[in-house]
């Protein structure tokens, strides 16, 4: 990758304008390389602030310093006054010896003392070098150096609870304990394959069932918290669909908080996606408002449509908008069988105004078999769900030869898909029969029964139960302060794989009983213990370390 005991500089804070940035100098070198640069006279002291100058580098070269071949520049004009701090090795933050350069937040001022300090021998980080020298240095673990990045990336307060909780080590500690088990169970192993002829079991098949249990259910409930812990750590991503003009420009406008949609009374008016994240409760959302689905219109209204049913597809929650004061039809139908086997809320919009169809029909329209909940806040329907629909396609004027239901053809939520006319090339919402699976660990794309929510956008009445919504649909439950959480696929793949070889060796141990030998329980042990130091970088590879710290950003 390159070499750890380069001396190392880069700007710290973010590349904005901003009130103060910091250069960050790390390595064997680095003191040196600050006094090159400073005017500051003697020696910084360790971890005390020191108000200097940074000086600008200049085309000649005065001399050179002591055994470490620092060059000291010829000084030229001062570029800024600083504040330097120096952190000695090993309490640092990449264990090192560190010089802190603390100036004024233009970004014009911040490249000039990074230049200057390249020119007086430090290399420019890598992304992500400093982490990953505090990580090869041993001040952190593989888990905490994820965390660092995550906690960079953080957009909620729930992601950054999660990132730092991660980052003080509870995911490091709970996993250390379960290894600790297995490495006392594998040394009492080991100890009677090295003397098989005294005939003796250093652990009885009982002591060994015990320990194994425990570790199973220990990971068992780190696996929990799995489904939670991404949807927190990933965010998700939610789609705003419906016919022109039924308000999702609207919605979307009062779910983020500003008018970033154009909204008009020509229906249309959003021909392509307007995207935009929002914190739900501390979970990082990101809402995409799509064009209007109609069948007919230009060229780019009909690529807007193709991109919104696309954006549906792999949305992990569909907001459904229907405007309950205009005639509902074929397109309101068809886009709700659409959609009925995606997780969904149906939002029934412009409460506010003379409905124009029954309310109950549609409830149990949108919960298919079974009895139909009514939307949240109106009364309970007292017909079955079937019945509902029946008798909605009858009072909402339906005409049985639309074609847009094929009778005998429907699936789990009473619809059948929309002919291909209606699709305007697009293979519907189905989600990937892997991801509808029941009994899936992430949340977020189960398969779950239609919730309908009434509301009036444009007085906000409702709004509320809708976030409401979201949040149930979204299942997060905000962690225990201080919990161990899983929430990176990398640590859920490697956990399920020393679970199997926990299963294993149980099992193992039980085949073996008192006159087999314990060789295939203490491979299985190995195993496992192998993926819990993956999780933590006691094992890793150098491919492992590139693709971790290649998405941090120079600086960190």
């Amino acid at each position: 990758m390159f070499s750890p005991t380069d001396t190392i500089v880069a700007i710290a804070t973010a590349p904005a304008r901003a009130g103060i940035g910091v250069v960050r100098i790390s390595g064997p070198r680095a003191l040196d390389v600050a006094h090159a640069i400073l005017t500051v006279a003697g020696e910084l002291t360790p971890r005390h602030a020191t108000l200097t100058h940074a000086f600008a580098r200049t085309d000649g070269v005065a001399s050179f310093g002591d055994a470490a071949h620092v060059p000291v520049l010829a000084r030229g004009a001062a570029i800024d006054e600083v504040v330097a701090t120096y952190f000695p090795a090993p309490h640092s933050y990449t264990a090192e010896d560190v010089v802190e350069i603390s100036a004024h937040g233009s970004l014009i001022l911040l490249r000039e003392i990074l230049r200057a300090a390249m020119d007086a021998g430090a290399r420019l980080a890598e992304p992500g070098e400093f982490t990953l020298r505090a990580f090869l240095n041993g001040r952190l673990d593989l888990v905490q150096a994820e965390a660092v990045a995550d906690l960079v990336d953080s957009v909620t307060p729930l992601q950054a609870r999660v990132a730092f909780d991660q980052l003080e080590g509870t995911l490091t500690r709970a996993i250390g304990e379960l290894d600790r088990e297995l490495f006392e169970l594998a040394a009492q192993l080991e100890a009677s394959v090295d003397f098989p002829e005294e005939g003796y079991h250093f652990v009885e098949p009982g002591e060994a069932a015990a320990c194994l249990g425990r570790v199973k259910d220990g990971i068992d409930a780190l696996l929990e918290t799995s489904g939670r812990g991404r949807v927190i750590r990933e965010g998700r991503q939610i789609a705003i669909l419906g016919k022109p003009n039924v308000g999702k420009s609207s919605l979307f406008n009062r779910l983020i908080g500003t008018d970033r949609a154009i909204v008009t009374s020509q229906p249309g008016t959003t021909r392509d996606m307007v995207t935009e994240t929002i914190d739900l409760d501390g979970i990082r959302l990101g809402l995409v408002d799509t064009a209007g689905i109609s069948v007919s219109g230009g060229e780019v209204e009909r690529e807007g449509v193709v991109r919104a049913r696309r954006a549906a597809e792999v949305a992990d929650l569909v907001l459904l908008v229907l405007d309950r004061s205009r005639p509902f039809d074929e397109m309101d139908d068809a886009l709700l069988g659409e959609t009925g086997v995606a997780r969904r809320i149906v939002v029934i919009n412009k409460a506010d105004l003379a409905p124009a169809w029954d309310l109950e029909a549609i409830t149990g329209m949108v919960r298919g078999p079974g009895p139909p909940p009514s939307p949240i806040g109106l009364p309970a329907s007292s017909g079955g769900a079937g019945g509902a629909r029946d008798s909605g396609r009858q009072e909402l004027g339906r005409s049985s030869d639309v074609g847009l239901h094929v009778e005998g053809e429907r699936g789990a939520e009473g619809f059948a898909s929309p002919p291909s006319e209606m699709e305007a090339g697009s293979s519907g919402f189905a989600s990937p029969p892997s991801e509808m699976e029941a009994g899936s660990s992430d949340p977020a794309v189960s398969a779950s029964p239609g919730v309908a929510v009434l509301l009036s956008v444009k007085t906000g009445e409702g709004v509320a139960e809708l976030r409401a919504a979201m949040r149930a649909a979204l299942d997060v439950e905000e962690p225990l302060r201080d919990a161990p959480i899983v929430s990176n696929v990398r640590h859920e793949a490697l956990l399920r794989r020393a679970r199997e070889s926990v299963e294993r060796a149980a099992a193992n141990a039980e085949l073996a009983g008192e006159s087999a030998s314990e060789d295939l329980v203490l491979a299985d042990l190995q195993d496992a213990r192998r993926a819990f130091e993956e999780i933590t970088g006691r094992r890793t590879t150098e491919d492992l370390l590139k693709q971790i710290f290649e998405r941090f950003c120079i600086g960190k």
